[in-house]
């Protein structure tokens, strides 16, 4: 039987950080092998908000690529593209954007979110704001029925299926499948200052490829309790920064779980689970680093295992939207140069027929 198929990517932007480890990147890991995965390097997202300063988005696509390869994920099991380079996706998003409302997309929960964190006002980039119909494409265009993505990200999988569903209906039968939404247990990461999501331009992130240093004062830094003020006071466990951490990356639940009691009851300090912390940290992120290292000594290989993963992406999301185009009965033109007149009217006779027959 033919493995189930995952699509999931990042935008271009900057290098990876925990937010992204914790939210996706780890469910990826563990699936390479039992999915058949495409890891999309998404700069033509990125460039709805970024399209002031294209440049920084492309000098990221081998960045993120490199935090790809770092952390694991293996080009033999899972294809890396690059979005830019697919054009399907640009022409599904163009067709699914009639099948969708301007308020509609408005509605979007992570839309809206996103337009308020970053001040857009009414001043919305039409790009920023069709995004869903694109991630649309970009999930369909693949046929994935496994998307792995942070809590935030839900609500952007709800809409590619109803967008699914209204092609299929327009086509009389499923030409698409739904995907599902993974979710990973550490959800929405908080930033190092707890007032926000983990984000590269928030300032509030740990990079994946942070120097020892940057990780301590990164976990120095961390919102805690700010009633805790004495070791012997009783403190409170949620919206603490290090206690989210700690669920998110410490493998020993049930030492997390006393160090939470200890810490409600009092008698336990910031420093002591900062301690904790930061040496979980310091492990987890060392051999990424080291690995990103060696392999940004080779840019060349970076750059080949991004065309190959591209090409292969190319056939599967073009022959997505030759069906889809099919099925929905668009107008097919040969491409071939007719002869002459009488030809050409003979093609064009040819080609209204099969449309009316679909």
């Amino acid at each position: 039987m033919s493995k189930p198929v995952i699509l999931t990517g990042d935008r271009t932007t900057g290098p990876l950080h925990l937010g992204h480890y914790a939210g996706s990147l780890s469910t990826r890991l563990r699936l390479q092998d039992s999915h058949a995965q495409f890891l999309l390097l998404a700069d033509m997202q990125a460039l709805t908000d970024n399209a002031h300063d294209p440049a920084k988005v492309s000098r990221n696509v081998l960045e993120v690529a490199l935090d790809y390869l770092a952390v694991g994920i293996d080009p033999a099991r899972t294809t890396i593209c690059l979005q830019s380079h697919l054009p399907a996706l640009a022409e599904l998003t163009m067709l699914y954007l009639n099948f969708v409302t301007v308020a509609r997309l408005e509605r979007n929960p992570t839309i809206k979110d996103e337009i308020e964190a970053r001040g857009f006002g009414r001043n919305i980039p039409a790009g920023f704001l069709c995004y869903p119909a694109a991630q649309a494409a970009d999930i369909t265009a693949f046929r994935a029925t496994v998307v792995p993505v942070g809590a935030d990200q839900a609500p952007l999988i709800e809409q590619t299926n109803e967008i699914v569903r209204r092609i299929n209906a327009a086509a009389g039968r499923a030409v698409l499948p739904e995907a599902r939404a993974i979710i990973p247990k550490a959800g929405r990461l908080p930033g190092v200052d707890g007032k926000a999501k983990m984000s590269k331009s928030g300032g509030n992130a740990i990079r994946l490829s942070a120097s020892p240093d940057e990780i301590r004062a990164a976990v120095r830094a961390m919102f805690t309790d700010p009633g805790h003020l004495r070791v012997e006071d009783p403190g409170r466990v949620d919206g603490n920064v290090v206690f989210t951490y700690l669920d998110a990356f410490d493998e020993n639940a049930e030492g997390v779980a006393e160090l939470k009691a200890r810490y409600t009851r009092g008698g336990l300090g910031d420093g002591a689970i900062k301690r904790r912390l930061e040496d979980i940290l310091q492990a987890l992120i060392a051999p990424i680093r080291e690995e990103r290292a060696r392999l940004a000594k080779d840019p060349g290989h970076v750059l080949g295992v991004i065309r190959e993963g591209t090409e292969r992406a190319l056939t599967k999301t073009e022959a997505t939207k030759r069906e889809v185009f099919n099925a929905l009965g668009l107008f097919r033109l040969d491409r071939r140069k007719p002869a002459g007149r009488e030809e050409a009217l003979t093609e064009l006779a040819r080609l209204g027929q099969e449309f009316d027959a679909t």
